[in-house]
């Protein structure tokens, strides 16, 4: 497998998805909005551009599945399977909130071995492949050096439903907001894990999320130099719907404040 060659195919079908959903975005009626759940949107222009990464996608690499959050492709793939998000931050997107991206990641047996995530707004795609560094539009980046959580700048997404676990995740954020420079949530994981793999951030952390969500940035932020664990510190990250990425420096610090929090943890 030439990952090389199929990075090179896959960052423009990415850009041209990701102009698609831009040029919808102008002039989106929010009647077309649908529910799949509580708090759960979903709009044909999310349908329409899973529909399109996954006809790109199944030229490029004819013998890969699919895990799609929209459920366009149910092929298997013996091997090598694509992880893809077609449009993270749907709620910023249908209220013109300038913040979300297409997320892809690829799968090789349990592996990550590539991701690209393109913020459609700022125009900046992040990719990554394996044995290979994490570039944004070509030049390469790299993890924050920061080195104590004190001097971080921190990320995360408020939860909109699994409200059980609200009493601790508050205790958390007011332990991060304390100690740091502050917390951003932007609406977009994927977003999130590609401003921690260029240094914007110094640490990301989520409960409730899917493998879609998180599969394209968890790769980059590894490639970039950092550290993806589930809240344990474990490697379920991608399917155990708990995510802390960060630079490495400060992921013990992190850790340690959602463990000392998180009552399913104790």
């Amino acid at each position: 497998m030439d990952l090389q060659a199929v990075l090179e195919q896959t960052i423009p079908l990415t850009k041209e998805v990701g102009q698609l959903i831009k040029k919808e975005g102008h002039n989106f009626d929010r009647k077309n909005i649908e529910k799949k759940g509580f708090n759960d949107l979903v709009s044909y222009v999310d349908k329409q551009a899973e529909e399109q990464l996954v006809k790109g996608l199944s030229e490029i690499l004819p013998e890969a599945g699919f895990i799609t959050e929209e459920g366009t492709a149910e092929e298997q793939g013996e091997e090598y399977k694509w992880i893809i998000d077609p449009l993270d931050g749907t709620t910023n997107f249908l209220h013109t909130l300038p913040v979300f991206a297409v997320s892809i990641g690829l799968l090789r047996g349990e592996e990550l071995v590539m991701g690209v995530v393109y913020e459609v707004n700022k125009d900046e795609c992040f990719y990554a492949r394996e044995g290979g560094k994490a570039y944004c539009n070509g030049s390469e980046i790299q993890i924050s050096p920061v080195q104590e959580m004190s001097e971080s700048l921190l990320a995360t997404g408020f939860p909109y439903a699994h409200f059980e676990q609200m009493e601790d995740y508050l205790a958390i954020l007011t332990e991060f907001m304390k100690g740091s420079h502050g917390l951003r949530r932007m609406g977009s994981a994927a977003v999130d894990l590609a401003y921690v793999a260029c240094g914007r951030f110094e640490g990301f952390y989520e409960y409730g999320l899917k493998a879609w969500d998180v599969a394209g940035g968890a790769f980059i932020v590894q490639q970039a130099g950092g550290k993806v664990t589930d809240f344990k510190g474990g490697k379920n990250f991608l399917f155990g719907g708990q995510m802390l990425a960060s630079n490495g420096s400060v992921h013990s610090e992190m850790q340690q404040v959602i463990q000392n929090n998180w009552s399913l943890l104790k």
